[in-house]
């Protein structure tokens, strides 16, 4: 076994980009443990763009301190961070960057001691601490390693039983959170802190982090995989000269198949060549097929090279830096369009208040806007904002205090370092579905101030029932429900009590369930899943449930949920 007795910059660099390199790639597998078998489970995903942010600012840092460079990681990991889990691991790296502020290098103590003023940060920055869940592996990793730092000085040593000991509470937490139990999975967020342990360890060891243990998704996942990477690597108006890798390469190869073959196929090999051309790159492959998505600026290298390997069943070759100019040229013409330009005699006037809320969909965009939020950030179930995101909000607004309605219990953290972050008062309202942010908005009042709001529009959270139909994307058990995929499912105030083969049908059940003899308005928003027709036959059931109940059917272009249903 190798042995050290410091980690020095180099080493440090290295752990996290291995670490941020084994998230990226186990992402879709830690997303899979969402306990819920809904297509939004994105911890995964959240924890992965959280350490890519703190990995960007360490490699944008000049220090050969570790010290200073765990403070750049902790800095990016809070700005960027996406979620609770992504919240939470900015927390872990907080309390480890305050602890070896002043080393140049890290003892076996040091880092020791490092994790362990992560674990008690994490907790801190939890309201109420839940065990069975990643808090409980950062505590568990962190007193191991301080065990075995007080016995010897080796890092290796040190970092092996970290590992270690996260894995062994990983396997622990069905045990202590009976869900996870229930559904025959580990917590998710424990499980991306365990692959960042892992990565470290790796890495003191000598060991090659990227390609192990790699989940390789089903090719029919590839759609909603390459959806998500575009949304990652090109998304808002950026430069197209700035785009480093221009080609949008995507081929499908029927493996074995044809004239032109001269390999055996073996994944490392075929993806090791691909990884070398490009980035945001993404292969997965069966006994028959392999799929490649890689932005490039070789395409034809990468057609050439999936020929060796079988013949080519799809080809898809986009110029982003083409689309990209298309995109800035018609939004600078929509914008000259619709924008005033604000001159000296027409001032544009900053709002007193800005109230900053999350959604996905450019219809529930505008239902939000006609309901008074001055600011919709694009996002919410399967693409969380960051604190950057968040906080760039808030500072574009140029208001004078702000009001976040998150909409998404899976933000609130995020929003909440945010609001420690930015220069102005903030608060939040502690909404967690679309439904109970529609109607929070409804208790603002421009005149009353800022504490007046948010008490107000907190009040109104509980005057409102939140219904959403989704799919299931697996087979499983939970809440007394045998779910297959492929089942509708109705969530009332999140938790499931539909499950059904039609999305009509789980729409019209639930409502069914959540109206009383209080109840008097029923809004009815459709996703980009379904259409009005199909919206209009759901009103006109509700109807039919109750003559004297008023009901709104509005278009909300929203992913993942074909209906988002409240009931007041």
């Amino acid at each position: 076994m190798l042995q050290t007795k410091e980690i020095t910059n180099r080493e440090f660099i290295k752990m996290i980009e291995a670490a941020s390199a084994f998230l990226d790639q186990n992402a879709e597998f830690i997303n899979s443990l969402n306990v819920f078998p809904v297509p939004d489970g994105d911890t995964g995903t959240n924890m992965s763009l959280s350490l890519d942010s703190g990995l960007k600012y360490v490699n944008e840092s000049s220090s050969t301190k570790v010290g200073e460079l765990a403070e750049a990681l902790a800095k990016g990991l809070l700005m960027g961070a996406r979620g609770n889990s992504g919240v939470i691991l900015s927390q872990i790296f907080r309390g480890f960057s305050k602890d070896v502020a002043d080393k140049e290098t890290l003892s076996a103590t040091d880092l020791a001691d490092a994790f362990a003023a992560g674990a008690q940060t994490a907790y801190k920055a939890v309201m109420k601490p839940t065990e069975g869940t990643v808090l409980t592996v950062v505590r568990e990793a962190a007193k191991a390693a301080r065990k075995t730092a007080a016995r010897e000085d080796d890092i290796v040593a040190v970092m092996d039983a970290t590992y270690k000991a996260a894995d062994a509470a990983l396997q622990t937490t069905p045990d202590l959170l009976p869900v996870l139990k229930q559904v025959g999975v580990v917590d998710s967020g424990g499980q991306g802190l365990t692959f960042v342990f892992q990565a470290f360890d790796d890495v003191l060891n000598g060991r090659e982090t990227a390609q192990k243990g790699a989940h390789q998704p089903n090719p029919t996942e590839m759609d909603e995989m390459v959806d998500a990477e575009h949304h990652r690597s090109v998304q808002g108006k950026i430069n197209p000269d700035d785009i480093v890798y221009g080609y949008c390469t995507e081929i499908m190869v029927r493996i074995g198949k044809g004239k032109q073959v001269d390999q055996k196929f073996d994944y490392d090999t075929f993806y090791d060549y691909l990884a070398k051309l490009g980035d945001s790159l993404l292969v997965v492959n069966d006994d028959e097929i392999v799929k490649v998505h890689v932005h490039t600026e070789h395409p034809g290298k990468v057609i050439a090279w999936g020929q060796e390997f079988g013949d080519l069943a799809k080809v898809k070759v986009d110029n982003m830096r083409l689309q990209q100019e298309t995109i800035i040229e018609k939004d600078d013409e929509d914008a000259a369009k619709a924008t005033p330009v604000a001159t000296a005699e027409t001032p544009a006037e900053a709002p007193e208040t800005a109230i900053i809320t999350i959604a996905a969909g450019q219809g529930m965009q505008t239902l939000f806007e006609s309901l008074g939020a001055t600011t919709v950030i694009s996002g919410g179930q399967t693409m969380n904002p960051s604190t950057q995101d968040i906080v760039d909000a808030i500072n574009d607004s140029h208001a004078k205090q702000a009001i976040i309605v998150p909409n998404n219990g899976n933000i609130f953290l995020a929003a909440e370092q945010a609001v420690k972050v930015v220069d102005i008062p903030a608060v939040i309202v502690h909404s967690k579905t679309i439904s109970q942010g529609m109607t929070a908005l409804l208790g603002f009042e421009p005149d009353h101030t800022l504490e007046e709001n948010q008490s107000a529009m907190e009040d109104n959270l509980s005057t409102v029932k939140s219904g959403e139909v989704t799919h299931a994307i697996r087979d499983t058990q939970i809440d007394g429900f045998d779910i297959k995929k492929g089942n509708f499912m109705g969530l009332i105030d999140g938790k499931i009590a539909i499950v059904t083969d039609n999305v009509e049908e789980a729409a019209i059940q639930m409502v069914n369930k959540m109206i009383d003899d209080d109840s008097e308005i029923v809004t009815i928003i459709y996703g980009a899943d379904t259409n009005q027709e199909t919206a209009q036959h759901v009103e006109a059931a509700v109807e039919e449930l109750d003559d004297e109940l008023e009901v709104e059917v509005h278009e909300g272009d929203q992913p993942v949920y074909p209906f988002v249903i409240s009931v007041e």
